[in-house]
């Protein structure tokens, strides 16, 4: 790392819950077992199908229900089953101890003789006793009254429990164990060793299935980046026999036939992400269709249209030198220099290059200050306690920069950097060249590969190698567990890296970005675009909404962390700012654009909605009616009353005439990017 270390005060202590051996390596600080680390370590993480809760020397496995309504769907935890060892009781006020993890995987001490295997996506939850304990006794109880616990099999290594709540639990052991009923909800077996795996049955037709792959058991896993557009996925396992597992949705959609896998089509579990479907084998590739991304648009733009789209430009890039950035918020700043990088690619689009001179200035005495540390009134530093950026105001005020400093929301931040940063690289690689270190440690910062024990920061700080997208809630506890609201935003990171690549002739970093770029879009297009009748939601709120506000581990919310469901123009334009050539991918579908924006155009009839909110609808509406969305768009341009920061003035319908071989969303595109430069800042970005 190249930016000054520096302590902060607001920053959890890793040492609480995190084995010493981890401690010399960067942390995650945004990944799916998360609540573990953080203050009392005993709020529930969603490692699917399974609700895992870990508090006093026991760990607890819930199958959650679902509680929906119009405006959420979200799984509720209940301690249906909790392991733990009588003779631990005095270390219940001990933490448990993340003694492994990797991207599928944490493995956790949860008392001083249980360790657990908590593996994403197994239909078991693994519970081992710990060598050097010798035999334990093991508590098995639950919240609901226990109506059967009965030995399967003579040998007494499978048991049914069933309770009153309708549910059944598959307990397996590796060695013979006694279970006797203490009380209505408490089992016990006395001195065991060995290896417990506890399932619930949702079907009993899926009880052969469990039994053939009871005996297997995975430890940990790897997800490789080795190749574009592709996750290898590998497991390591112990037992005998084949390894069972679930897949998510877009895991199924994605799975190569260059793996040798069975899918078990009849074996589902319910999950809020979609039914999980096991398939059998310890390897999976996972493969996407290629990506380029491309500094400009992909059609070009018509001749007839240029005279006047070049106007504009002047007249943005004038102001430019009379409205400098006053804002210290990373976030805005980052904003408001990525939006000037706009403009010179624009203007080389158009064959404006007499302008981009000025773009250049502005950017190079903008950008600079951020990374030679000169910059008044914030900066980047590298915390040294997790491994990673923080910001100077970050490290006193966990809530500044939107949480920056706590390692919320760093994918957003940096993106804007780094767009700004590869535009300039690019037009004057000089300047490229005298600060590469300083922009290679922001990529670093969230898209390090890297596990070595010498890296500076953790591996894929905000991407998640399982639900292939990313998370922007960082160090702070949440009873639903990690959240992200702007998937778009997301895009723009990963999609800005490819960028940075590009300027500096890295294949890899060009490669790597890409390749993130394309799961986030397609994980975005599975989870928070809402199709009615798909499935995946309950159908009160599949019904009522077509995209989701804030996603959440556990939870899918219609509101915004700065605005109420009703406000539905901003939750689209939350999902698709800022508007980019990549943007149009983002948004294949055309049918769905045309729902999408159907739904969104009665709340623009509301009082006080912001015209810049209503550009991102009008830019959706182009891609199925050209025509509608041109006319509201000279509409907005008209009545622009400056609220949108620079904005020239009303454009004539001539500029439209670029359309020729553009569709309306790269028109709105350079549209909202020339004349409305400030239409992005009324947006907040915020995971806290």
């Amino acid at each position: 790392h190249v930016f000054p270390q520096a302590a902060s005060t607001v920053l959890p202590d890793p040492a609480r819950f995190f084995a010493p051996g981890l401690l010399s390596a960067p942390l995650p600080t945004n990944c799916f077992f998360q609540n573990f680390t953080l203050k009392n370590g005993d709020q529930p993480e969603y490692i699917h199908p399974y609700s895992v809760r870990s508090a006093a020397a026991g760990l607890t496995v819930c199958y959650p229900a679902r509680s929906h309504s119009p405006t959420f769907d979200i799984q509720t935890f209940a301690a249906d089953l909790t392991v733990s060892s009588p003779s631990d009781a005095a270390a219940a006020a001990q933490p448990h101890r993340v003694v492994a993890f990797d991207d599928l995987s944490v493995t956790l001490d949860f008392s001083p003789s249980l360790r657990a295997f908590l593996v994403r996506g197994c239909p078991f939850v693994t519970v081992a006793t710990a060598e050097a304990a010798g035999p334990v006794d093991v508590s098995v109880a639950s919240v609901h009254a226990f109506l059967e616990a009965a030995p399967c099999d003579d040998a007494r290594t499978k048991w049914r429990l069933r309770m009153n709540s309708g549910q059944t639990f598959l307990l397996y052991a590796s060695a013979p164990i006694g279970l006797s009923q203490f009380s209505v909800t408490q089992l016990a077996a006395p001195g065991f060793s060995g290896v417990i795996r506890i399932a619930y049955l949702p079907d009993a037709a899926m009880e052969t299935v469990l039994d053939q792959y009871s005996r297997c058991y995975p430890t940990a896993g790897e997800a490789a980046l080795n190749r574009p557009f592709c996750i290898d996925y590998t497991w390591r396992k112990q037992g005998w026999g084949d390894l069972l597992m679930l897949a998510n949705p877009l895991h199924l959609r994605l799975l190569s036939e260059d793996c040798s896998v069975r899918v078990l089509d009849d074996f589902k579990y319910r999950s809020i992400d979609g039914d999980l479907v096991g398939v059998v084998g310890d390897s999976w590739v996972l493969k996407t269709d290629p990506l380029s991304p491309t500094w400009h648009s992909t059609r070009g733009v018509n001749d007839d249209g240029v005279d006047e789209v070049v106007a504009a430009l002047r007249k943005d890039v004038d102001s430019l030198a009379s409205s400098p950035i006053t804002t210290t918020s990373s976030y805005f700043y980052g904003k408001a220099i990525a939006r000037a990088a706009r403009l010179a690619l624009i203007a080389e689009e158009v064959g404006c290059p007499d302008v981009i001179p000025a773009v250049h200035r502005f950017l190079k005495a903008t950008v600079t200050p951020w990374l030679d540390g000169s910059f008044q009134g914030n900066g980047f530093l590298y915390d040294p306690k997790w491994g990673g950026l923080v910001t100077k105001q970050g490290l006193q005020d966990s809530g500044a920069d939107f949480g920056f400093g706590i390692y919320n929301d760093h994918h957003y931040h940096l993106g804007y950097f780094l767009y700004a940063i590869a535009v300039l690289a690019k037009i004057d690689p000089s300047w490229g060249r005298k600060f590469m270190s300083q922009a290679y440690s922001m990529v670093a910062d969230f898209m390090t590969l890297s596990r070595k024990c010498g890296a500076s920061y953790t591996r894929l700080r905000t991407f998640d190698l399982w639900k292939l997208h990313s998370w922007a809630g960082g160090l702070t506890e949440f009873g639903d567990g990690r959240n992200q609201e702007s998937t778009s935003e997301a895009v723009n990171a990963y999609y800005s890296a490819a960028l940075l690549g590009l300027s500096y002739g890295d294949t890899h970093l060009v490669s790597v970005g890409a390749t993130l770029t394309a799961f986030e879009m397609l994980a975005a297009q599975t989870w928070w675009h809402v199709r009615e009748g798909e499935g995946i939601y309950e159908d009160d709120f599949s019904s009522n909404n077509r995209v989701v506000g804030v996603l959440w581990a556990n939870k899918r919310d219609s509101g915004l962390w700065f605005a109420p469901p009703e406000w539905k123009e901003c939750r689209l334009g939350i999902q698709l700012l800022p508007l980019l050539p990549i943007s149009e991918a983002l948004f294949p579908d055309a049918g769905f654009v045309k729902d999408l924006v159907s739904w969104t155009t009665p709340a623009l009839a509301r009082d006080g909605v912001g015209e810049g909110w209503k550009g991102f609808v009008y830019a959706l509406e182009g891609v199925y009616d050209k025509e509608s969305a041109l006319a509201k768009t000279r509409a907005l341009a008209s009545h622009d009353d400056g609220a949108a920061g620079t904005a020239s003035t009303a454009i004539d319908g001539a500029e439209y005439k670029l359309l020729g071989r553009w569709n309306a969303l790269q028109v709105c595109h350079v549209y909202l990017q020339v004349k409305m430069p400030g239409f992005q800042i009324v947006s907040v970005a915020g995971s806290v």
